[in-house]
């Protein structure tokens, strides 16, 4: 729990739910408001937290074409989930995956299906977020071998994946959400 005062603007009071009890919590808002000047005896001090991670301790060295981890990160970021899974399946994959091994595996996919119609279509938002996000002039992140029925990643960019999407499940807050999915209700 973070308290600051400023000085004849009132206390900040910062209130983490992962490490402060509900009762420091409350505690820390009554003391803010002159409610309750003393914490209750045997009361243990809230763990001091880590910052959480983010985008800015992301490596910036070249991994090649340009492309960066915060580069890799903010594109995989901006992505709707569905192509997000596709991409994190194929990093998956070792960075080479048939169109029919995607095909088949979202088909069935019990949290996030996409029809066999609907998979090219939906990876073809990656080459879209690509040209907003990308490094200027990398070739595409995702490369199809339409011949071979492949979809590729350098095996450079699948580490650089790797990490961005371990940083992404850590911090799901900053990635892009599907606008049709319902928003759990507070109620």
């Amino acid at each position: 729990m973070v308290t600051s005062i400023m000085k004849g603007r009132g206390v900040r009071l910062t209130i983490d739910t992962e490490t402060d009890s509900y009762e420091q919590a409350i505690a820390a808002v009554q003391a803010a408001y002159g409610l309750r000047p003393d914490v209750p005896a045997g009361w243990p001090d809230a763990p001091v937290s880590e910052p959480r991670p983010g985008p800015d301790d992301l490596d910036e060295d070249d991994l090649g074409g340009g492309w960066t981890d915060r580069h890799l990160f903010q594109m995989i970021a901006a992505l709707m989930p569905r192509a997000r899974a596709v991409l994190r399946r194929i990093v998956e994959m070792d960075g080479t995956a048939s169109y029919d091994e995607v095909q088949q595996y979202f088909a069935v996919h019990p949290t996030n299906p996409i029809p066999r119609t609907k998979i090219g279509g939906t990876l073809t938002s990656v080459k879209a977020v690509q040209r907003h996000i990308g490094p200027e002039g990398a070739a595409h992140l995702l490369q199809r071998d339409e011949r071979a029925r492949l979809y590729k990643i350098e095996r450079a960019l699948v580490d650089g994946l790797t990490r961005a999407f371990a940083l992404a499940d850590l911090r799901p807050d900053l990635m892009r959400r599907d606008p049709h999915a319902q928003e759990p209700s507070l109620i």
